[in-house]
């Protein structure tokens, strides 16, 4: 009996199947393995602060004339008497911060000049700027806030003049809540 060309083609057709079958699912076994490319993961503190400097020096490359510059502990927006660890490492990163961006940056902590609450920080009360920038003959003060949101903290941060207190940079960032950032935020007002 002949062979007919429609017969040939089906049993080519019935044998190639199960290896085109085999092909496209190795093909999906190996994607399921390497799976979505996960999310980078969120900015550090530590980057946003830096971030926040250089936008900071960018839109006011003048402000490095009005070191040297003081850092007072970041506040709570809601209690501007207090801090917590997360505002005084906010305070420290971020001078550090200016600092390599050109801000010449009066270390305190090694002065009497400055109001420093036991269990809050360095924190400077309007009334006291005067005293204070006279006293560790400072041009500027590195000041900021803090709110803690249900799964963001959002931090504003500003460099005033000494003097007449007028801003002369400002920088806002947010940051996810995680354990971490929890653990900086906890017992704020205590050590």
């Amino acid at each position: 009996m002949p062979i007919s060309i429609s017969d040939f083609s089906g049993a080519l057709l019935r044998r190639a199947l199960p290896l085109l079958g085999a092909l496209l699912l190795a093909g999906c076994a190996n994607m399921n393995q390497r799976g979505p490319t996960p999310p980078p993961p969120p900015p550090t503190l530590s980057e946003l602060a830096h971030e926040a400097a250089a936008q900071m020096v960018a839109s006011n490359p003048a402000m490095t004339r009005y070191s040297p510059m003081i850092a007072a502990t970041f506040v709570s927006i809601d209690n501007l008497t207090q801090s917590s660890t997360f505002g005084r490492i906010s305070s420290e990163i971020m001078a550090s911060a200016l600092a390599q961006q050109g801000m010449q940056v009066r270390e305190v902590k090694m002065r009497d000049s400055m109001f420093i609450e036991e269990n809050v920080g360095e924190l400077i009360l309007s009334r006291q700027v005067a005293r204070l920038s006279s006293q560790s003959n400072a041009r500027s003060i590195l000041m900021g806030t803090y709110a803690q949101g249900q799964n963001t903290i959002y931090v504003s941060t500003r460099v005033v003049r000494a003097g007449d207190a007028m801003v002369l940079a400002t920088a806002d960032f947010q940051l996810t809540l995680d354990n971490d950032l929890m653990s900086l935020l906890e017992d704020q007002g205590g050590w």
